[in-house]
């Protein structure tokens, strides 16, 4: 049961990866794309916990949340230098 509806997730966040990626290069506006980015790596973080679930090892959780924190901060980053034209001030 476990392994058929992960195999389900795979697929659908694979598909949700797939829109992302499309959101990324034809955003018709740079927020657009700052938005598009930060659910592309929130997907990837699901897809990794998905994946170090199927293959039963804990390593891959701390792969996610290092995903999460990097994620996090450069969207941080992208909204900052559009509003500011700055990152360092």
């Amino acid at each position: 049961m476990l392994s058929t509806a992960v195999a389900i997730a795979f697929v659908l966040f694979g598909a949700a990866l797939l829109l992302n990626a499309w959101r990324l290069l034809r955003g018709p506006d740079a927020t657009d794309r700052i938005l598009a980015l930060d659910t592309l790596y929130i997907n990837a973080v699901a897809v990794v916990i998905l994946y170090g679930i199927h293959v039963g090892r804990p390593d891959f959780f701390a792969a996610a949340l290092l995903i999460a924190l990097l994620g996090f901060v450069s969207t941080i980053a992208l909204a900052k230098f559009l509003l500011r034209g700055d990152i360092i001030e």
